[in-house]
């Protein structure tokens, strides 16, 4: 069976294709999974997918007509799947369960002593021989108070590196995570989180009841001088909210490695095109402010457990087995 990869990035290229030798052929495309690119699948029963794949309904039938029977996405994450129409057409849909938690965890607290420590604006000031320390003031965070919300595997190894520093913390999610109650986390409203942390992370998964959970009316109960890290999915704010609140100079600092409309964007070089997403423009210009292009997962250590979890899930496919990584059909 020979699998068709869309979306591979130039440094995944070699680890998929090292993964899958001896076992299945697969042919890797730079190219996202798009209604425009969706007939290149024809004749392959199995595709391999990224996390900004457009798995929607039109995408899931022009595979399903090509002759695929396998989806096998490369993330956690399948908030982009249409998961019923891919049941109605007979698709076995995987996904990557686990990985690296730390990949995330560390990463986001990279992004948070970025903006804190005022790192980017610092370096380019450098690059230009500007070695004032005007502008470049951020703050201890020992002793000061952290709010993670969701406290999975990531908000966990979050929460660990807080402990670290020796900040407060205090939790939010559906269940309290018992090895966070060991550091110290008490877990509290979302309302009392977001008013008393100096520094608010997000670890939830985009579902229904989590979409733009970071809304304007909880914008405004952050302390004007917070910190505020998303390395989860853009879908979790309300990014024009955010804006506005960043035009009315509040926040310490806002570090992002998702955003509400990345689909089309990251991943992509865009450099020499006219974006158009006024919102995204915005964003980037404000000082306080560091985007960066759903890296959060991109070590070799994250990617490399991806891969093998992927080849696992097409090798279960291949010989009848199911796995806790399928996500359709689901459990009668």
């Amino acid at each position: 069976m020979e699998i068709l990869a869309f979306g591979v990035q130039a440094d995944e290229k070699p680890l998929i294709e090292k993964a899958f030798a001896g076992h299945h052929d697969v042919r890797c495309l730079d190219v996202f999974l798009t209604e425009d690119t969706a007939a290149i699948a024809t004749g392959y029963e199995a595709v391999s997918t990224s996390v900004n794949a457009d798995l929607g309904a039109r995408v899931l039938r022009t595979l399903a007509a090509g002759g695929t029977k396998l989806i096998a996405q490369r993330s956690t994450g399948f908030n982009n799947i249409d998961l019923d129409v891919a049941a109605q057409l007979g698709l076995t849909v995987a996904r990557v369960s686990y990985y690296s938690p730390y990949s995330v965890a560390e990463f986001a607290w990279t992004l948070a002593m970025a903006v804190n420590r005022r790192i980017v604006r610092a370096s380019n000031r450098t690059r230009d021989f500007d070695f004032r320390l005007d502008g470049l003031m951020g703050r201890d965070l020992r002793g000061r108070t952290v709010g993670v919300l969701g406290t999975g595997k990531i908000g966990e190894g979050f929460t660990r590196i807080a402990h670290g520093f020796g900040m407060n913390l205090l939790g939010w999610d559906v269940a309290e995570n018992p090895a966070c109650v060991e550091l110290g986390m008490k877990y509290v409203e979302k309302e009392q989180l977001l008013a008393e942390s100096d520094l608010v992370s997000l670890h939830v998964p985009l579902l229904p009841a989590t979409r733009r959970v970071i809304d304007a009316a909880a914008l405004r109960m952050m302390k004007d001088d917070a910190i505020l890290v998303n390395s989860s999915r853009g879908g979790l704010i309300d990014t024009e909210a955010l804006v506005s609140e960043l035009r009315a100079g509040r926040f310490a600092g806002v570090g992002l490695d998702v955003y509400e409309a990345e689909a089309g964007l990251f991943f992509l070089d865009k450099s020499l095109e006219v974006v158009e997403d006024d919102t995204l423009a915005r964003l980037v210009t404000f000082p306080n402010v560091v985007v960066t292009s759903h890296q959060a997962y991109y070590t070799v250590d994250a990617v490399g457990q991806i891969v093998d979890t992927t080849v696992q899930n097409v090798l279960d496919y291949a010989a009848g087995r199911r796995s806790e990584n399928v996500l359709v059909p689901a459990e009668s």
